[in-house]
């Protein structure tokens, strides 16, 4: 069995704040795919900060929540990426830099503990560490695209992000599901 399988597993039929991973993933991946699609501009009339109330409550208050759970049953690497990443959503939808270079400074910062979330999960599987690593490849995407003023750089940032996105709910879906019908349903690596 993989070490996602078993987290699944664990997952379904562990007490409370022993595996709050699939709430984490659900939230990261839903905030990450509305951050990700509204930065593509494929929704008209839409940008990134039309996503502040899904940021402060999904990506901000239920990750952190979810990592305090997730400290709570010993998992620290997991509890530390939903600790910091609810930080991060709820700094980004409330009190963002003003400052183009501010703005850059926080996204490469940003980009520095997503690589560390990325190492730190290393042995948590590739999916897993995809989330991360995307996540960070869209943050430095963005704060070049800022740089030089490349919107379509940008959208490239956006589109990483959403695919990140993707890979969290869909962790988060396989965790919830996989082993309900007495088999995987959704594959896993």
């Amino acid at each position: 069995m993989s070490n996602e399988a078993a987290v699944a597993e664990q997952s379904r039929t562990a007490p409370l704040g022993a595996a709050a991973a699939p709430l984490g993933y659900l939230a990261l991946g839903i905030t990450l795919l509305a951050f990700g699609l509204l930065g593509t501009g494929i929704v008209n009339g839409a940008g990134v900060r039309d996503a502040g109330t899904l940021a402060v409550f999904v990506g901000g208050v239920t990750l952190f929540l979810s990592g305090l759970l997730e400290f709570r049953g010993s998992s620290t690497a997991t509890g530390t990426a939903f600790v910091a990443l609810g930080a991060f959503w709820l700094t980004w939808a409330e009190a963002a830099p003003a400052g183009k270079d501010a703005v850059t400074l926080f996204l490469l910062l940003w980009a520095l503990i997503a690589l560390s979330l990325t190492a730190a999960h290393w042995d948590s599987g590739r999916m897993i560490r995809d989330i991360y690593g995307l996540f960070a490849v869209a943050l430095l995407l963005l704060a070049f695209a800022d740089v030089a003023g490349n919107e379509t750089l940008g959208r490239v940032a956006g589109w990483v992000a959403a695919a990140a996105g993707l890979l969290a709910w869909y962790s988060a879906t396989s965790a919830l599901s996989n082993g309900s019908w007495g088999r995987l349903s959704l594959p896993i690596r």
